[in-house]
């Protein structure tokens, strides 16, 4: 697809935003960290791999040819001190663990990247990297250990813009007295008793956890990509000490744009276990439909923090229910006139001014918003709202009598328009594999999950409430109303009958929780900075 728009993107290392022009035209290469699979993923790694994946959409959008590599690390220390908790040999819980976080990114529609590599199975390339680092005088070798030196490493902090005493060794984890500088890292560890490990010139041990997605992205995309992202904690020491491995290693390395997403937040407050407000993506989405998960985490740009609030959430979930209602209405609609075809006496149907000016606009904001750094909230929410608007609003022009070439003329705009959106939603991920109705029987069958009542439990209130209505006992026939409201639960009256949909409770002091993470365990990784604090 042709270019219309310069695209944006935001580059961590010059703190600006800077047109996109890739190193090869028309290909782009990408590298984003990816979990430690030690346990279920949380709404910090939702966050982030939405991001990328509506990055890596609209890339693809926009006629690139995307080579999208997302890591796994499998070994680790996280994986091994779970391992031994549960008795388990730590490659086989990581892998479990491996699959668990591909069927959340699955439930997110997340696309799967071109290639997910694992640490465990990518031994040489990080053996390789490492003795070429000390080959080129920048890392050193102590009774097993590698450790990194960045003393030789002119430019460390050039990512980070951070200086030196913002560092101070100790603060995280102990300074080891083997270290030529305290702030050195490591790139292999000496083996301990009951630790999975691999043979290498040092002596048996495992990598650090920084020379991983060194060697990983340099195996898939050379040392010279495009892209390489995560979130905004693992700019200093993750990323920093990913560009100093690598500028190690080959003196042409580079990535000409590193991309970064917010924090999340919960009421608040940062994400931890110790304040009780960690979630896991499955808690969510156990009370929520994927969909709506989705939508709320692009609704805010992907680098701003984005705060998780149940009120938030339900109305991201009334949002996608007003959008598929909208699509499922659209298609009733046109359904009577697609046999009729698109031509009335010989004229091909042409679809109204008002319906072509708004295609317009929803593609001009579309583009214009995503190619500004990505700018989902805008599209959401008033772009894809004004074209619902306008698709209702011609939904209800058919009910009216007119004649047959105006009529046409309307379903045709309607099946411009719902192509249009479709394509909107596809890219930003949020176009279902389902129909509309199926979508929105899951959003209802959630809203009767977090209203603790069943389909019967409602249809025999709104029973209840007719015969209120009936005999004039109109204040009960409002009191049941409020009370399914305060649910979740909205009644419409549609002439004579009475339906249901969801709604977004009243807001109140204290909404009713999420399951208790003691259910389910909590997730840590790469991206625990979003939690706690990395330790180097």
């Amino acid at each position: 697809m042709a270019k219309e728009q310069e695209f944006q993107l935001y580059n961590t290392m010059t703190k600006q935003k800077e047109t996109f022009k890739p190193k090869e035209e028309g290909k782009v290469g990408m590298y984003i960290c990816g979990v430690t699979a030690y346990d279920l993923s949380h709404i910090g790694h939702a966050r982030a791999y939405v991001a990328f994946d509506v990055l890596y959409r609209y890339l693809k959008h926009l006629g690139y040819e995307v080579k999208y590599v997302r890591n796994f690390t499998d070994v680790d220390d996280k994986i091994i001190n779970r391992a031994n908790e549960l008795g388990e040999d730590p490659l086989a819980l990581s892998s479990r663990y491996c699959q668990e976080y591909l069927d959340d990114m699955a439930d997110l529609q997340c696309l799967p990247p071109t290639y997910q590599p694992r640490v465990s199975d990518h031994m040489d390339q990080i053996r390789g990297m490492i003795a070429q680092i000390i080959s080129n005088g920048c890392a050193y070798e102590v009774e097993g250990d590698v450790y990194f030196s960045i003393d030789k490493s002119p430019n460390y902090y050039q990512l980070s813009k951070r200086k030196p005493e913002d560092n101070r060794a100790g603060e995280r984890v102990a300074v080891d007295s083997r270290k030529q500088n305290p702030k050195d890292f490591a790139l292999w560890k000496a083996t301990k008793p009951g630790e999975p490990s691999w043979d290498s010139p040092w002596g048996p041990g495992r990598p650090g956890w920084h020379i991983e997605c060194s060697a990983m992205s340099a195996h898939y995309l050379t040392y010279s990509f495009d892209i390489h992202g995560g979130g905004i904690d693992l700019v200093f020491p993750h990323h920093e000490n990913e560009l100093a491995q690598s500028c190690a290693t080959c003196s042409e390395s580079h990535v000409k744009y590193w991309v970064h997403n917010g924090f999340v937040l919960v009421n608040g407050e940062k994400m931890s276990k110790s304040l009780g407000n960690y979630f896991t993506i499955r808690e969510v989405t156990e009370m929520y439909h994927p969909l709506a998960l989705r939508h709320f985490l692009l609704s805010t740009h992907y680098r701003s923090p984005v705060n998780f609030i149940i009120s938030q959430i339900e109305i991201a979930s009334e949002a996608v229910y007003y959008i598929y209602q909208t699509l499922q209405d659209c298609e009733d609609a046109v359904s009577p006139f697609r046999q009729e075809g698109t031509e009335l006496n010989g004229k091909i149907i042409r679809i109204t001014p008002a319906a072509k000016e708004c295609i317009s606009k929803l593609r001009s904001d579309f583009e214009t918003k995503l190619s500004d750094d990505l700018h989902t909230p805008y599209i959401l929410n008033a772009a894809l709202q004004e074209a619902s608007r306008f698709m209702n609003t011609s939904i209800n022009q058919l009910k009216k009598k007119q004649q047959k070439q105006q009529q046409l003329s309307v379903v045709q705009s309607l099946v411009e328009l719902e192509t249009e959106v479709q394509q909107v939603l596809s890219i930003l991920g949020l176009l279902s594999d389902s129909t509309y109705s199926e979508v929105l029987q899951q959003l209802k069958d959630k809203a009767l999950k977090r209203s603790g009542l069943t389909e019967q439990n409602i249809l025999q209130l709104i029973e209840e409430r007719m015969l209120a209505r009936k005999s004039k006992d109109f204040k009960r026939g409002d009191e049941i109303r409020v009370e399914l409201s305060a649910k979740g639960i909205a009644l419409m009256d549609v002439g004579k009958e009475t339906i249901w949909r969801p709604c977004v409770r009243p807001v109140q002091e204290e909404q009713p929780p999420l399951p208790s993470q003691e259910e389910q365990p909590s997730v840590a990784d790469k991206q625990e900075e979003q939690v706690l604090p990395v330790s180097t």
